[in-house]
């Protein structure tokens, strides 16, 4: 079995409630990610639960990419 991460996930802001997609990079599972919205990069941190980061004088959340599991048989 091969785990895959996706490369996009769905960031909340959470002043407005606005949600939209942004481009993963460095992504570590569980400890950080940097993610660009809006042509800029947001350093986010795992609390436990989900990703936070501030910018623009806004707070961010996401749960984290989408987890693929590939399941690989004999060749």
């Amino acid at each position: 079995m091969k785990e895959i991460f996706d490369n996009k996930c769905m960031v909340t802001c959470t002043h407005n409630d606005k949600v939209v997609e942004a481009e993963i990079d460095h992504f570590k599972e569980k400890d950080s990610m940097y993610v660009f919205m809006a042509t800029n990069k947001v350093h986010m941190k795992w609390t436990g639960r989900v990703y936070v980061g501030n910018a623009f004088g806004m707070e961010f959340t996401t749960p984290g990419p989408e987890l693929f599991v590939i399941k690989e048989g004999r060749k």
